[in-house]
């Protein structure tokens, strides 16, 4: 079948080069680390030239802040199906479905988290009194306490708390084996719930 003479070349859509870089980038921040990777390495991996780097970032620091942003984003993302997946008044399954989702998203890319808010941390703090997560939690624990699941006088601070015991406990060594790793939440859980007055079902 004869070709179009006047058909132009089909191009990837900005959203799809964007993904392809940070695709590439996280695979070589986390062999290689940030300093150690060019930006001529991050294009080579998408198969893009240098200049659509910067048509999508200005650094590498700002792609490394991109991967933050999806991280986040995607921790949110599973958190808010697995609380949705809950009855409208089991409060209590929706805190357990909260903690459950959050650390497991964290588990699940904890070499991406080590690289972008350890190794390579944000310029300030602020994203452990202040983020997505921690402002959907803080909507949950008021939206709890309405509907009389629990008594919480300040959801903002309490969210902020169980949010900082979580990231601090997934942060650390742990146990990798499925049989630990479900340990692990089953604790998570539990404190969870015990914060709030809720029987934890596990001793």
């Amino acid at each position: 079948m004869p070709t179009d003479p006047v058909a132009k070349p089909r191009t990837k859509p900005a959203e799809e080069r964007r993904d392809e870089l940070m695709r590439s980038a996280e695979r070589l921040f986390l062999e290689k680390g940030l300093e150690q990777t060019t930006i001529e390495e991050i294009t080579a991996g998408a198969g893009v030239a240098k200049g659509t780097f910067y048509l999508q970032f200005s650094s590498k620091a700002d792609i490394l802040q991109a991967l933050r942003a999806r991280f986040v984003q995607g921790v949110l993302d599973g958190i808010v199906a697995a609380v949705e997946g809950r009855k409208g008044q089991d409060w209590r399954g929706k805190l357990a479905a909260w903690s459950t989702a959050c650390a497991s998203g964290y588990l699940d890319a904890a070499g991406l988290h080590h690289l972008a808010f350890v190794a390579e941390p944000p310029a300030t703090r602020e994203g452990l009194s202040r983020n997505i997560l921690i402002d959907h939690l803080s909507e949950l624990l008021a939206a709890g306490a309405s509907g009389d699941a629990w008594s919480v006088d300040d959801p903002g601070f309490t969210a902020v708390f169980l949010f900082n015991a979580l990231h601090g406990v997934v942060n650390q060594p742990v146990d990798e084996t499925p049989a630990g790793r479900a340990e692990l939440l089953r604790k998570i859980e539990a404190h969870f719930l015990r914060t709030l007055g809720l029987a934890s079902g596990i001793d």
